[in-house]
């Protein structure tokens, strides 16, 4: 008897993991390079709902990837993007407010297509609060083990050793990619469910000394996928 409870107990786990997941809502963002749909996740409700209000205010709605890398990121959000000059240094406008780190690594990690918060250093945020309004798309690389081995010793130097890549994760970063460097720092919210090849696209472009696309890059329209 003991054994039949325990391996329902099991199967009521795995059915509410299954439901939490199938329960996450959506973001479909229009770029003028193809659309994005974005599945966020409730293991960070604050910044969960905070993306969600933003979107359904029409806050992302005309910004630029404004900061773009290749084999890297894809970063947008900042509002004076919406009326900035061909040239003009955009990421350091002010912003209201900050959403408390929500980091639930190994869990939530910066896989390839992994939507994450951006937010100032170490040094002036030694919390790692999440800025209020921008956020990056990870595209990253593929590694192998010396590779993962020598982002390890950098995780390492920025987390006093705390944050581990374990086995799954290499394996991810090896078959799939991302930019495992910035795992158990930045909070990590949601993941691209289609349009990865949009994403691929945008990293590609060319862009300037700050790494601003030189044709711009915008978020045409962004909404929630009821």
């Amino acid at each position: 008897m003991k054994k039949i409870i325990l391996c329902f107990f099991a199967v009521c786990i795995s059915l509410a993991a299954h439901s939490q997941d199938s329960l996450r809502q959506k973001v479909r963002m229009e770029t003028n390079m193809g659309n994005i749909v974005i599945e966020l996740y409730n293991e960070t409700p604050k910044h969960r709902d905070n993306f969600l209000k933003l979107v359904r205010a029409g806050f992302y709605d005309g910004v630029l990837f404004h900061r773009v890398i290749k084999d890297f990121m894809i970063q947008a959000g900042d509002p004076a993007s919406k009326q900035a000059e061909a040239n003009q240094l955009l990421g350091d406008s002010n912003e209201p407010y900050s959403v408390p780190a929500e980091i639930c690594f190994p869990k939530l990690f910066h896989k390839r297509g992994a939507l994450a918060a951006a937010r100032e250093g170490d040094d002036v945020n030694p919390e790692r609060k999440s800025s209020a309004f921008q956020f990056y798309i990870v595209y990253g690389q593929e590694f192998n083990e010396p590779m993962l081995d020598r982002v390890q010793q950098r995780i390492d130097k920025y987390t006093d050793g705390t944050v581990q890549l374990t086995p799954e994760l290499r394996e991810v970063y090896k078959t799939i990619g991302g930019t495992p460097h910035l795992d158990g720092q930045y909070t990590v919210y949601g993941e691209v469910v289609e349009g990865l090849d949009i994403v691929e696209k945008i990293q590609a472009v060319e862009t300037d000394a700050n790494d601003r696309p030189v044709e711009d890059v915008k978020i045409i329209k962004a909404e929630v996928i009821e």
